[in-house]
């Protein structure tokens, strides 16, 4: 059996490595091509192209890339009908994926097309279902609340978990590596370069309000490999110099250790959740983005621990309300005893109950969704062979 995956962020080559692995045990000999991070592509599958050029975010910021963006999606199409696929797995990422999909289910309308990860219809663009269903067929679901909204689009579609809420947590070692007199920050300001350049600075800004009321606070910087060297120069003038880190062990150990966090939007808020971390989470767009962002919105929050949990316990920064005198307070109130961070723990655990921790690790269960969705296909192919 052969799949090709195209996976457009590190969250979804996080999915997709996890998807790899439960397919490898389900269906030894299974094989993949497709696009993919370094987590797919240690799972065994060699990258069409490097799937960074796929991270981008926001309408104002995909435009100057548009020409570059269209001639991969058609390469890539080309590469899914030359590969004789038994099927297409694109994950997350809808915009390059789902216009990709379009022209392979165009060319090939026999070709199963199963989507990783629900589009958030629920938050924003509530037509995007009904457009989506007209070249996926099946939806593997991380949030327990979307596969109603998928089935009422006329898709198919399992709730199968978060990988994050199987992780195995730090070791003892790794966690006491960060042992030390005072609070320790994590910063996150993103895993985009551009959402790194436009948070960095104000990430700078909250530490020096914060600094003077905590004395020895320390600050670490998990990031990855490809945006470290950028890291490294819009950190260079923090007043709190942080450990900068690629190392996976080493990340593991800070997200135990940290007192508190400050982070881009994004699926860090579920990793933050596994390990307990209280948070804030704080965000800047392009204006324009941002602007056509929350005319569309139908939630009032992007932060997935909010809207698993159905509260509101993780405050946000968005857009123009991306202050530093606005974050410091909330990110202090997180950092010592108190109901703010009580409250937030609270919501973590229901939300990582909610993903599945504790149940069957949700790469097996995507790999057996996935297999289910593809057996009518495959007795239908076998009744050919046989007749």
């Amino acid at each position: 059996m052969r799949f090709f995956l195209v996976a457009g962020e590190p969250s979804g080559d996080r999915l997709g490595a996890a998807l790899m692995a439960g397919l490898k045990t389900l269906a030894p000999g299974v094989t993949f091509s497709g696009v993919a991070g370094p987590l797919m592509q240690a799972e065994g599958m060699e990258s069409l192209f490097p799937m960074e050029e796929l991270s981008v975010m926001g309408i104002a910021e995909i435009v100057p890339k548009y020409r570059h963006l269209k001639r991969r999606i058609r390469e890539t199409a080309e590469a899914v009908l030359a590969s004789g696929a038994d099927a297409l797995i694109t994950i997350d990422s809808p915009d390059f994926c789902l216009r990709a999909a379009r022209i392979v289910k165009s060319a090939r309308p026999d070709l199963r097309i199963i989507h990783y990860v629900a589009p958030s219809v629920w938050a924003w663009r509530p037509g995007r279902a009904a457009k989506m269903a007209r070249v996926i067929d099946h939806v593997l679901a991380i949030l327990p609340f979307e596969p109603p909204y998928m089935t009422a689009a006329g898709m198919s579609c399992d709730f199968v978990g978060h990988p994050v809420a199987a992780e195995p947590p730090a070791s003892e070692a790794e966690r006491a590596a960060f042992a030390g007199d005072g609070p320790l920050l994590l910063a996150l300001p993103g895993s985009r370069r551009g959402e790194v350049a436009r948070l960095a600075p104000v990430i700078g800004q909250t530490l020096a309000l914060l600094k003077p009321f905590h004395p020895g606070l320390r600050v670490a910087l998990p990031t990855l490999r490809g945006v470290a060297d950028l890291v490294r120069g819009l950190s260079a003038d923090w007043p709190v110099r942080p450990d900068i880190i690629t190392d996976p062990g080493r990340k593991r150990g800070a997200f135990a250790a940290a007192t508190a966090a400050l982070a881009a939007s994004g699926t860090v808020s579920l990793e933050l959740a596994a390990n307990a971390c209280p948070m804030v989470i704080a965000y800047r767009l392009h204006p324009v983005s941002f602007w056509l962002m929350r005319r569309a919105a139908l939630v009032d929050t992007v932060t997935l621990v909010n809207l698993v949990s159905e509260t509101r316990a993780v405050p946000e920064f968005l857009g123009p309300a991306c202050r530093a005198d606005r974050i410091a307070p909330a990110l202090d109130a997180l950092m010592t005893p108190g109901p703010a961070r009580e409250a937030q723990r609270a919501a973590m655990a229901l939300t990582m109950r909610c993903l599945g921790q504790g149940g069957e690790n949700p790469g097996l269960r995507a790999a057996r969704s996935v297999l289910s969705a593809l057996a009518p296909t495959q007795t239908a192919r076998s009744n050919l062979v046989e007749r």
